[in-house]
């Protein structure tokens, strides 16, 4: 095993359980602005459209296509157009209680603070993710994980979004630290593993539903805890 001295984290789907704190976000959503009332016929439809939407938007996000105030201002007209709904009200509403919602949610992956405790020990822990500065800090504060991390590098903040290895760089430069030295931990094939691997910082691909990728990372782990086997 190599030596290493600072880790990398993504932050949403690796330590943050987007997947469960959205779904309890839009649930509050749906109730809140009575989307019923729009023409969505169920909160499984509305849930539906979410996802089909949602992640079109921040692929088209990461690579450079769209910006975060048109990724924003585009979410939700385009949701409740897929869902089949037409908005009884301004739907900016619906964005902006999406985003209060869900900074506000704490669910974490099983063993997240176990093992950034026992990680914090022995190395540097830190987290490069391409969510918004905002957002990210609050959902960090909301769960418990701000005394977790030396260092916290958003796209937003630095210009560059993962896989560009910039962003990587900026974090090395930050840390006065070598390519060498550093190991990546998350969950997206793309971003995560394929963004590490064109800064040669060696990756730990976070799989727990066990996708086939077309990459080799350098570590494959199903569960958090198994990063005490390999750190």
């Amino acid at each position: 095993m190599k030596t290493y001295q600072h880790l990398f984290f993504d932050l949403d789907h690796t330590l943050w359980d987007y997947d469960r704190n959205v779904k309890e976000s839009l649930a509050e959503l749906y109730t809140k602005h009575r989307l019923e009332d729009w023409g969505i016929p169920s909160f499984e439809k509305f849930f539906d459209s979410f996802y089909e939407v949602n992640f079109k938007l921040w692929d088209q996000y990461n690579v450079g296509k769209i910006d975060k105030y048109h990724l924003r201002k585009e979410r939700f007209p385009q949701i409740i157009a897929h869902a089949g709904g037409q908005s009884h009200s301004p739907i900016g509403e619906l964005e902006e209680d999406f985003l209060h919602f869900t900074s506000s949610k704490s669910h974490l992956f099983p063993y997240s603070k176990e093992i950034l405790s026992y990680l914090k020990k022995k190395y540097k822990v830190h987290v490069i993710t391409n969510g918004f500065e905002e957002s990210q800090q609050k959902k960090i504060k909301s769960s418990g994980l701000q005394g977790y991390f030396d260092l916290i590098v958003t796209s937003e903040t630095t210009g560059f979004r993962k896989p560009d290895p910039r962003i990587f760089q900026y974090a090395l430069d930050q840390l006065e630290a070598e390519a060498s030295v550093c190991l990546m931990i998350g969950d997206n094939p793309s971003s995560d593993i394929l963004g590490a691997q064109r800064a040669a910082i060696d990756q730990v691909f976070f799989n727990p539903s066990e996708k086939k990728i077309d990459l080799i990372p350098t570590y494959e782990i199903r569960h958090l805890q198994e990063l005490e086997l390999l750190l």
